[in-house]
C-alpha cells in the first residue's frame, strides 16, 4: 500500500495543471531556484565594491542613464553601448529612470531571471510528459547548469536567453499565438542569436513525418502560428541588419583573424585552437558544448531516445506526448546555426552561442524525463504482487508464496533516494557552486579619489585595477585589459590596439618627450601605476600586455638593459595619490617637466 502511494505521488500523470501535485512540485522547483539565487545575492552584496566580471564592461556605460555627463566621448563606452541589444538597453534605462542604478540592477536580476527560467522550464516539461516530478528534476538540473556558469549571474544580454527561449517553447507547445510571437520579439531584442534557433524550430515544425515520409502541416491553426512566428522573427532580424551599420565595423573576417595573435592559442580571444576535438566540441568560442560546468544532464539526457523504444519496460513512455519531438528540433536547429556560424565566421558572431545555451535546456529537460521514466519503471516493478512458486517437486501440490515484495520495496526506495535525492544533492559534489565570477574591488581609496575628479577625466593605466575604474569610479580609461579589447569589430579594435601600444611604449620609454607627446595626443589627465611596474615579471606575467608586439618586447628590452623609464623618475614629483601598491600621477605635471 505504501509503495503504491509513493508510486502515485511521484510518477502518476496529471490531468490538470492546477492539481495539487503540480502545485507541490512547482513550488519546490521555485524554492530551490530561490535558494540558489539568494546564495548569489549573498556574494553580490558581500562588499561595497563588487561587480560580476562580464557585467563590468557591459554595465558601466549605463551609468550615463543616471548622469548623462559621464564618459563624454569615451570610445569604450560608446562601443559597448552600440553593440548592446535594444531590449537589454531599454530595460536598464527604464530601471534607471525609476531610481535603480545599473550596477544594483545587475545584482538583483539573476535571482528574478532564475525564477522565471525555472517556471517556464517546469511548464515545458509538463507539455512533454505530464508528470510534475519530471518538471522538478529538469528545472533543478537546468539550475545546476545555470549557476555553474557566469551567463545568468552576469545579468548581461546573454542572461535573458534562458527565460525568453523557454517562454517561446512553452507558448509554442501550447499553440498560443500572441504570447509566442511576443516571446520571439523579446528574445530578438535581448539576445538576437536565439531568434535564428527559433526560426529553425518553426521551419522544422511545419514539416511532419508519417510512415517514413515527410509531409507539410495541414492544421490551419498551427500553420498560422508558425507562419506568424517566422514573420516576427524576420522583422527582428531585419531590424538588427539595419542597426549593425555602426561606426565600429566592419566585422573581422576569418582569414584576418587567423593572422592575429589575439585569436590564436593563448590570445585574449583565443579561437583557432590546435586540437580538433577541443575546437569543435569544448572550446569556449568555437565548440558545440563549451563550459558545461556539469555533464550529468548531458550524459543522462541522451538516453531518452533509447528508453522510448521500450514501452514494455518503461510504461510511462506511453504518456510522453508527440511534442517531445521539439527537443530534437531544438537540437537540429542549434547545430545547423552552429555550422552556419562557422561557415560565416564571424558575421554571425561566435558559433558556440548557438548551441551551448539551447543544448543545456534540451539535456536538462530530457534528463528530467529519463529519470522519471526509470523511477516509474522501478516503482512499477516493486509494486507487482508476490510471485508464487513450488518449493520442491514433492510439494508441487502445495504452492508457497515467495514474497519478494520487501526486497523489491528496498530497491525501490533506493531508486527514489538516488533518482530524486541525487539531483537535489548534486551541487554538493560540484566545484564552486554557485559560480558567480564576482570581482571585488580592493582599492576603495583609489575609486573615491577618481570620483572626486572632473567627469571628463581620462586615466591611462596598464594595471588590472584600471579595468575597475569605469564601474567603481565612473571615470574613463584610455584602454584596459579585462574585457575591453574586443577584437571582432575592426573599427573599434584598431583604435584600442593602437592606444594600448602607444601606452606601453610611453610608460616604458626612457624618453620624456615620448611620454609628453602621448599625453598630448590622447588628452590624458591621470596615470595609474603599480609599485612593481618596473620589474620584468610585471610585464611577462600579463598575457594581455604581451599580445601587443613589438611594444611589449621593446619594453622588456628596456628593463633588461637596466634603463630607467622616464615615468619612473616622476613617481614622487608628480604623485597626487598613493594607496597600497598604487600610485597616481598627474598628467599635467608630467607635461610641464623640462
Amino acid at each position: 500500500m505504501l509503495m503504491n502511494r509513493l508510486h502515485k505521488f511521484l510518477t502518476a500523470p496529471i490531468a490538470k495543471s492546477s492539481s495539487s501535485p503540480v502545485k507541490f512540485w512547482f513550488s519546490l522547483s521555485l524554492t530551490f531556484a530561490a535558494i540558489y539565487g539568494l546564495l548569489v545575492l549573498q556574494h553580490a552584496f558581500s562588499s561595497e565594491y563588487v561587480v560580476q566580471d562580464d557585467a563590468r564592461q557591459h554595465v558601466f556605460w549605463m551609468q550615463r542613464f543616471i548622469d548623462p555627463q559621464l564618459f563624454p566621448g569615451d570610445l569604450i563606452a560608446d562601443y559597448f553601448q552600440s553593440v548592446a541589444p535594444a531590449g537589454y538597453t531599454a530595460l536598464y534605462r527604464l530601471m534607471a529612470s525609476l531610481g535603480i542604478e545599473p550596477l544594483l540592477l545587475s545584482k538583483l536580476l539573476p535571482l528574478i531571471l532564475g525564477l522565471i527560467t525555472t517556471g517556464y522550464c517546469f511548464g515545458v516539461s509538463l507539455q512533454l510528459l505530464p508528470v510534475p516530478l519530471a518538471g522538478f528534476i529538469g528545472s533543478l538540473l537546468l539550475n545546476h547548469y545555470l549557476w555553474m556558469r557566469d551567463d545568468l549571474v552576469s545579468a548581461t544580454a546573454v542572461a535573458f536567453i534562458y527565460p525568453l527561449f523557454l517562454a517561446f517553447l512553452y507558448y509554442l507547445l501550447r499553440r498560443s499565438l500572441l504570447p509566442c510571437c511576443i516571446a520571439i520579439a523579446l528574445l530578438g531584442l535581448f539576445y538576437p542569436q536565439g531568434v535564428f534557433i527559433c526560426i529553425g524550430i518553426l521551419i522544422l515544425r511545419v514539416q511532419r513525418w508519417e510512415k517514413g515520409r515527410p509531409y507539410f502541416l495541414r492544421n490551419p491553426r498551427e500553420y498560422r502560428l508558425y507562419a506568424t512566428g517566422l514573420g516576427v522573427a524576420a522583422l527582428v532580424i531585419a531590424f538588427y541588419a539595419f542597426k549593425s551599420s555602426s561606426g565600429f565595423g566592419p566585422v573581422i573576417s576569418a582569414a584576418e583573424a587567423r593572422t592575429m595573435s589575439e585569436f590564436l592559442p593563448g590570445g585574449i580571444s583565443s579561437f583557432f585552437v590546435e586540437e580538433s576535438g577541443h575546437f569543435w566540441f569544448t572550446a569556449q568560442r568555437s565548440g558545440m558544448l563549451p563550459r558545461l560546468g556539469t555533464a550529468v544532464p548531458l550524459i543522462i539526457g541522451v538516453w531518452l531516445p533509447v528508453l522510448m523504444l521500450f514501452p514494455a519496460i518503461f510504461p510511462l513512455v506511453k504518456q510522453v506526448t508527440k511534442d517531445v519531438a521539439v527537443l530534437l528540433q531544438i537540437t537540429l536547429a542549434s547545430v545547423a546555426m552552429f555550422l552556419a556560424s562557422h561557415a560565416l565566421l564571424f558575421r554571425l558572431h561566435l558559433p558556440s552561442r548557438y548551441t551551448e545555451h539551447s543544448l543545456r535546456i534540451v539535456t536538462a529537460i530530457a534528463s528530467g524525463i529519463v529519470l522519471t521514466l526509470i523511477l516509474d519503471a522501478v516503482l512499477n516493478w516493486a509494486g507487482k504482487p508476490p510471485v508464487k512458486s513450488s518449493v520442491s517437486h514433492h510439494q508441487e501440490h502445495q504452492p508457497t508464496s515467495v514474497n519478494l515484495a520487501p526486497w523489491r520495496q528496498l530497491v525501490a526506495l533506493g531508486a527514489v533516494v538516488l533518482l530524486v535525492g541525487g539531483p537535489i544533492l548534486h551541487p554538493i559534489v560540484l566545484k564552486r557552486f554557485p559560480r558567480t565570477d564576482y570581482m571585488v574591488g580592493n582599492a576603495p581609496a583609489l575609486y573615491e579619489f577618481f570620483q572626486q575628479q572632473p567627469k571628463d577625466s581620462l586615466i591611462a593605466s596598464l594595471t588590472k585595477e584600471g579595468s575597475n575604474l569605469p564601474i567603481f569610479a565612473q571615470r574613463s580609461i584610455l584602454a584596459g585589459g579585462e574585457g575591453y579589447p574586443v577584437p571582432y569589430h575592426k573599427g573599434y579594435y584598431a583604435k584600442i590596439r593602437q592606444r594600448t601600444i602607444d601606452l606601453i611604449e610611453a610608460q616604458y620609454s626612457p624618453d620624456l618627450a615620448t611620454v609628453q607627446r602621448f599625453i598630448q595626443k590622447y588628452g590624458v589627465d591621470f596615470w595609474l601605476l603599480e609599485t612593481g611596474a618596473w620589474t620584468l615579471p610585471y610585464l611577462t606575467n600579463e598575457r594581455w600586455i604581451m599580445q601587443y608586439k613589438p611594444a611589449a618586447e621593446n619594453a622588456i628590452a628596456t628593463l633588461q638593459q637596466g634603463t630607467l623609464p622616464a615615468l619612473a623618475s616622476l613617481t614622487e614629483s608628480c604623485q597626487v595619490l598613493q594607496t597600497g601598491n598604487f600610485i597616481v600621477l598627474q598628467a599635467e605635471c608630467i607635461a610641464k617637466v623640462r
